[in-house]
């Protein structure tokens, strides 16, 4: 005996009898974008220049002159893409690298009538830009919905200027959420099986109800044309950036000031952290607002303004969304308890992303060698020797790595010589004498692996190796 069950008509959500409807409405307010760009080329069409003995003073003035004099030839190029209207007055929404580096900016309405659109601002970060153009008469214009609230398996329309063939419909339903497809640090897209192609970038993504829950962006193609895995921006993330852009021309991130990094079950086991989640903070910036709340290297942001933090990529994000000069509460796991600080958001600014730490010098101390077996390294106390053969300067704290054996769990880990040991299982460490008491002490506490802070020339990052079996 067997039985059959048969989905409740409530829960299912079949296919559209058609889209027609849905598609004669949203139409008018896509449009086509047509960008120009201006680049100049000697065209060479000059009289030779008189030959002068190698050396000469007269041929490096002679070049100079014939190169400033020689003719230049306009060459134009054009692209084309798509975008959407969201105000009646002429505000529209594109992608950035469909507009970037252009000197004239076209908008083609449905009924073919050309517009020419100014920028009001562009966010290579998110690949957004913002459009507005001139009009007498008021323009169709479509709502943006909330992605959120979109599943897996939903349906959704794609509309668009693929090959610039303007006007384009196509349906499918959303593939995958979350997708990070290396692209910034802000990625969080949108996938679809909805075909889109070259000339759809820019172009929104609607739900059935017929609002914008997503910007169309990239696709994966090994041949340049579609295969059923498209990429769109969240409209949850391109409100908030075509707001700011709108408001002030640019995008204003929050910033917190740290350097993070994922947290692996390794690292979770070697700190008590019941399982892998959170942001492991690997430095902090100086005068930050990170710094003046009390947030410290080792932390584990747990929660940020209320946000849970389940991966390390989501804090970027969440961060660069808040309101700036706003006093969030920040949870984080510090000495195997949670630990609630109060951080003021500031401001992301560019000088902010090369800023380097300037470590001070360190006073030399007499050089020393600590087998480690456990472990499966060689350590020494810094000593201006030491600093030499590695080529370190500016050490102010922390044991350098002299020997890794090969298959070790540290070498796997990616330690090397001339390493720095900042802090061993989260306790600085400047001689082999403090390396040997942190030793014994999780060797006591029975622990199977233990967290190392590590500096190499590309900064500083966490790693927890485990210990070797005797």
């Amino acid at each position: 005996m067997f039985c059959v069950f048969f989905a409740n008509n409530s829960m299912a959500r079949s296919a559209p009898d058609s889209f027609a409807d849905l598609a004669q409405k949203l139409l008018p307010a896509v449009v086509n974008i047509s960008t120009t760009s201006v680049t100049k080329k000697a065209t060479g069409k000059t009289p030779e220049m008189p030959q002068f003995p190698p050396g000469s003073p007269f041929e490096e003035f002679f070049k100079e002159f014939f190169d400033k004099n020689r003719p230049e030839q306009q060459r134009k190029s054009t692209s084309l893409g798509s975008g959407f209207v969201i105000d009646k007055k002429g505000i529209i929404i594109t992608n950035n690298h469909v507009i970037q580096g252009a000197d004239e900016i076209n908008v083609i309405l449905q009924d073919n009538k050309i517009l020419k659109a100014k920028v009001v601002g562009r966010d290579p970060k998110t690949d957004l830009a913002v459009l507005s153009v001139e009009t007498s008469e008021d323009l169709p214009f479509v709502p943006i919905g909330d992605s959120d609230k979109m599943r897996v398996g939903d349906w959704v329309l794609a509309i668009g200027n693929p090959f610039g063939l303007g006007g384009s419909v196509t349906a499918g339903i959303i593939s995958a959420r979350g997708r990070n497809i290396n692209s910034g640090p802000y990625d969080d897209f949108i996938q679809t099986d909805a075909s889109i192609n070259r000339g759809n970038s820019g172009g929104p993504l609607f739900n059935m109800q017929g609002e914008v829950i997503g910007i169309n962006t990239a696709i994966f193609s090994p041949s340049g044309g579609s295969i059923g895995i498209g990429f769109s921006i969240p409209s949850k993330v391109a409100s908030g950036v075509i707001d700011q852009l709108i408001k002030f021309g640019k995008t204003r991130r929050g910033w917190l000031g740290v350097r993070i990094q994922k947290v692996t079950p390794e690292i979770a086991d070697s700190i008590g952290l019941e399982k892998a989640e959170g942001a492991l903070v690997a430095s902090v910036s100086e005068g930050s607002p990170a710094e003046n709340g009390k947030i410290q290297v080792g932390d584990v942001i747990l929660k940020f303004n209320g946000q849970i933090v389940k991966e390390m990529r989501n804090l970027p994000k969440i961060v660069a969304g808040t309101e700036i000069d706003k006093e969030v509460k920040v949870l984080v796991w510090r000495n195997g308890k949670r630990v609630e600080v109060k951080i003021s958001v500031g401001e992301l600014e560019e000088e902010q992303l090369a800023k380097k730490e300037v470590a001070k010098p360190i006073t030399p101390v007499e050089e020393k060698i600590l087998e480690v077996e456990s472990l499966g390294l060689r350590i020494s106390n810094f000593s201006l020797q030491i600093g030499k053969r590695y080529k370190l300067k500016n050490v102010e704290k922390g044991v350098v790595v002299v020997g890794v054996d090969s298959g070790s769990p540290a070498f796997e880990q990616g330690i090397r010589e001339g390493n720095i040991i900042v802090e061993l299982g989260q306790v600085g460490v400047n001689t082999i004498a403090e390396v040997k008491t942190q030793l014994k002490s999780a060797e006591k506490k029975g622990k199977k692996t233990i967290l190392l802070l590590i500096k190499n020339t590309s900064g500083l990052r966490f790693v927890a190796l485990k210990f070797i079996a005797k």
